[in-house]
């Protein structure tokens, strides 16, 4: 057991409240940020929802991405920064700085901290948005050498930030540090939810469960349990050999909304009658969208290549994730256990 101290950035999240519920699992204290104090009994009860009802090695303190306030003190004591707060995807926005700006200004706040107060290693929650977007013709699986192509047309402006704060936090350590960096690029998040606050990550199975989409466009994705990734941030955090790298999260396996659908069929009949069996024409949603902003960043996934390659994670840090199906039956189970899907 240990008693090194692991900030963790946005402990409301999902990804970060799993991360803390595994860290603390193992004995590490834990101090996270909120945007605020307001937050803190929220993120209480995610992690006694988690199984852990001594909360003695978990501490708060309100920071955020948009300033540079308290994060001195956020990184006191600290051996360690997992950070995973970053701006929610907005599907209505002005301008791309408003999702823009905060990643990346807040990632340098975070490094340029941990910098200064001799934390040891960074792990930073990128995303698959970083890794394939601009992309086409695309035949072979992603892996963690891809950047997405800013240069491409159409890139959504939540590719744009995560590609670009991630490239912040590395030319940060390229430019002089003794803090060593690894990132985690998941795909698709899935997994059991703890509370009735879910992520946006899980509102495709909620509104799939609830007979609220009639047909599934044609868009392609990878699949990852959220504990899992929780899992490979910490390997990523303690592991030697992860110093410098980058760590694709996915299972290597490739589902369309069709076979989500299916997979919650096969299990769920009780809720067959709900989910959908058509998929909507490019063309249809792609005028769809040209009225409909928050419809845009979907309608440019569609008929993309989705393959993923996570041989990198299973080779140096020895991951294995469960099955896509897992992730995505978890997920159900537990919206249906919270009564947020009415059968």
């Amino acid at each position: 057991m240990t008693n090194e101290l692991v900030l963790v950035t946005g402990g409301s999240g999902y990804i970060a409240s799993n991360i803390i519920l595994q860290l603390l699992g193992q004995g590490y204290r834990v101090r996270t940020t909120v945007r605020s104090t307001a937050k803190i009994n929220h993120v209480k009860k995610i992690i006694r929802a988690g199984g852990i009802e001594d909360l003695a090695d978990l501490s708060f303190i309100e920071t955020d991405l948009t300033s540079e306030k308290n994060w001195d003190k956020a990184m006191d004591g600290a051996t360690y920064v997992i950070h995973t707060a970053s701006p929610t995807p907005k599907l209505n926005f002005k301008a791309e700085k408003e999702m823009i700006d905060p990643a990346v200004n807040g990632v340098l706040y975070v490094m340029k901290a941990a910098q200064a107060a001799n934390v040891k290693r960074v792990v930073l929650t990128s995303a698959y948005g970083a890794i394939f977007a601009g992309h086409e013709n695309r035949k072979t699986p992603y892996t963690e050498k891809d950047w997405s192509n800013l240069a491409a047309k159409n890139i959504f402006p939540y590719q744009k930030s995560k590609t670009l704060s991630e490239q912040a936090a590395w030319k940060f350590v390229e430019e002089g540090t003794d803090l060593e960096l690894a990132t985690v690029n998941p795909v698709a998040v899935m997994g059991p939810i703890l509370t009735s606050e879910y992520s946006h990550s899980n509102i495709q199975i909620q509104q799939l469960l609830a007979g609220e989409i009639k047909a599934v466009p044609n868009v392609d994705s990878g699949y990852v349990d959220v504990r899992d990734v929780a899992r490979l941030h910490l390997l990523a955090m303690t592991s030697p050999k992860a110093a410098g790298e980058r760590f694709l999260a996915t299972t290597g396996e490739t589902l369309s909304m069709l076979d989500v659908a299916n997979i919650l069929r096969e299990t769920f009949p009780e809720y067959a009658d709900k989910l959908p069996t058509k998929k909507i024409p490019n063309v249809a949603l792609k005028a769809a969208a040209i009225a409909d902003p928050s419809l845009r960043m979907l309608a440019s996934l569609t008929g993309k290549y989705a393959g993923t390659s996570n041989q990198k994670s299973k080779d140096l840090l020895n991951w294995h994730p469960r099955s896509a199906r897992a992730a995505i039956i978890a997920t159900a189970q537990s919206m249906i256990d919270l009564g947020i899907v009415k059968k």
